[in-house]
C-alpha cells in the first residue's frame, strides 16, 4: 500500500489521524470536566448540545467506551501509518525514529494541547462534541455494548459494580461554596442572605430572641392607666399578657383586636377575652425548625421556655426573618445605640446586646459559641464581675470595662481587631 500512495498522500492521512486523536482526547476531558448544574440548566434552557451531552453523561461507562474505541483506532493506525512513512523515507533504520517522533507528536498535539484546552473551556469543546457523539454511539452500539460488557465484568471481579450516575446532591457545605464562588453573578447582599439561609440550622432561637428581663408586656396587676400607657407607647403589634412577672403569662395580645373596643371603654376583664392562647417553644430549637413550626401554626410570635418550664424570652418570625435578610426595622430602641463610636478605633458598647447582632453591624468575630451577650461572655471567661477599668483580649479584641453593677457588666470598650501575635 505504501508504494501506491504518494507520501504527501500518507502524510496528509497521518495529519487527520492526529487531529482526530486530539479531537477524542480533548472531547473526553472537557465531557467529564462539565459542571453537572450549569450542565442541567443549559438544557432545561433548551440547548441542544448541552442536552445531548447530559444524555450521554448518564451513561458514562458508554462515552468513554466509545471516545477510547475511536482514540485507539486512530492512535494505532498513526502508529502503523508512521512505520510505513518512515521506511519510505529512511528504511528500517527510519522507523524507531518514527516511533519517537509520532510519540512526542500525539503527546504535545494530541494529548496534552487538547486535554488543557478542553479543560479551561469545557462547554465550547463538550456541545460540540456532544452532537457528534451521539449519532455515532448508537451506529457503534453493538461494539461499544461488548467492550463494556468485557470492562464491566473485569471491574466486577475487583469488586466494582457499574451504576447509573445521576445528579449528586450537594450538601449545605458545598452549597455554601457554590454561593461564594458565584461571585458577581449574584448581587452581594442576595448572596448574603442565601448563606443567612443555609445558615439556619446553625443558629437557635436563643441567639435571636428577646431575653426574658427585656420582655415589654402587659401586667394585668397594674392600674388601668399603666396598661393603657403601655399598649400605646407600644411599637410591637403583639404584645404578652401577665400577672406580676412574665413567668405567669395568661396569653397574647393583638393590637389589631382593640380596634373592636374603639366605641366602650376598656376594661381588664374586656382585654383578657381579646387575648391569644400563649405558644411555648423549648430553647434550643434551631431556627429552620421554629420558621416551619410558625407558618405550620400560623403563629408569630413564641414564648421560649426552659426544661422548667420557665420563660427564658420571647422569639418572634420578625426575628428570624431578620437574622436572613438583615434588620428592616425602623424601632428606635435599636437604632445604634448598642454600639456607639469614640473614634476610628474603639467603640463604646452596651454589655447587654447580643452578640450576633454586633458582629453582624460591626462585622466582627466574637464568639457565638455559648454565651448571648457582651456581659455573658466577659463573665464566663473571668468567673467574676469583673471592676471598671479591667482589660482583657477576646478572640483579637480588646476590651476595657467601662461600667458595672453588683450583678452584671453594663458597658464596655471595644478596639479593632489587634493581630494574633500582639500582646
Amino acid at each position: 500500500m505504501g508504494d501506491d500512495v504518494p507520501l504527501a498522500g500518507l502524510l496528509s492521512l497521518l495529519t487527520l489521524l492526529l487531529v482526530l486523536s486530539a479531537f477524542f482526547s480533548g472531547s473526553e476531558t472537557a465531557l467529564m470536566s462539565l459542571n453537572r448544574y450549569q450542565l442541567r440548566h443549559k438544557s432545561r434552557e433548551g440547548h441542544r448540545g448541552a442536552r445531548l451531552a447530559e444524555k450521554l453523561l448518564k451513561r458514562p461507562d458508554r462515552v468513554i467506551g466509545l471516545i477510547l474505541l475511536g482514540n485507539n483506532l486512530v492512535n494505532f493506525s498513526a502508529a502503523s501509518l508512521v512505520a510505513i512513512i518512515a521506511f519510505k523515507i529512511g528504511g528500517e533504520p527510519a522507523v524507531a525514529l518514527g516511533a519517537v517522533v509520532l510519540t512526542l507528536l500525539v503527546l504535545i498535539f494530541s494529548e496534552t494541547a487538547p486535554k488543557t484546552l478542553a479543560a479551561l473551556h469545557p462547554e465550547r469543546v463538550a456541545f460540540p462534541a456532544a452532537i457528534i457523539y451521539y449519532p455515532l454511539l448508537k451506529i457503534t452500539y453493538p461494539i461499544v455494548w461488548l467492550t463494556n460488557v468485557a470492562a464491566n465484568g473485569v471491574l466486577f471481579l475487583f469488586g466494582v459494580r457499574a451504576k447509573h450516575t445521576g445528579l449528586q446532591a450537594l450538601t449545605r457545605e458545598e452549597l455554601r461554596t457554590v454561593v461564594h464562588e458565584a461571585g458577581s453573578r449574584i448581587a452581594s447582599q442576595y448572596r448574603q442572605m442565601l448563606i443567612s439561609i443555609l445558615d439556619l440550622e446553625k443558629v437557635t432561637i436563643d441567639d435571636v430572641m428577646v431575653p426574658h428581663n427585656e420582655i415589654i408586656g402587659i401586667d394585668l396587676d397594674d392600674d388601668d392607666d399603666a396598661v393603657e400607657a403601655i399598649i400605646k407607647n407600644s411599637e410591637h403589634t403583639r404584645l404578652p399578657v401577665f400577672r406580676d412577672n412574665i413567668d405567669n403569662v395568661v396569653g397574647v395580645l393583638h393590637l389589631r383586636k382593640l380596634a373592636n373596643l374603639a366605641q366602650q371603654e376598656m376594661t381588664k376583664d374586656r382585654l383578657q377575652r381579646l387575648l391569644s392562647e400563649p405558644y411555648f417553644v423549648p430553647e434550643g430549637t434551631p431556627l429552620s425548625t421554629q420558621l416551619v413550626q410558625f407558618q405550620r401554626r400560623r403563629e408569630r410570635i413564641a414564648l421560649v421556655v426552659d426544661e422548667y418550664g420557665d420563660i427564658q424570652g420571647i422569639v418572634t418570625l420578625e426575628d428570624i426573618l431578620e437574622e436572613i435578610v438583615g434588620e428592616f426595622t425602623t424601632d428606635p430602641a435599636d437604632d445604634g445605640e448598642d454600639v456607639v463610636s469614640e473614634g476610628t478605633d474603639t467603640f463604646l458598647v452596651d454589655a447587654s446586646a447580643n452578640i450576633r447582632e454586633i458582629n453582624r453591624s460591626q462585622n466582627w468575630e466574637l464568639p457565638t459559641e455559648g454565651p448571648k451577650t457582651i456581659n455573658g461572655l466577659i463573665v464566663e471567661l473571668l468567673e467574676t464581675i469583673p471592676e471598671p477599668q479591667t482589660c482583657l483580649k477576646i478572640n483579637g479584641y480588646p476590651i476595657e470595662i467601662v461600667e458595672t453593677d453588683d450583678n452584671r457588666i453594663r458597658s464596655v470598650r471595644i478596639g479593632e481587631r489587634l493581630p494574633e501575635d500582639t500582646e
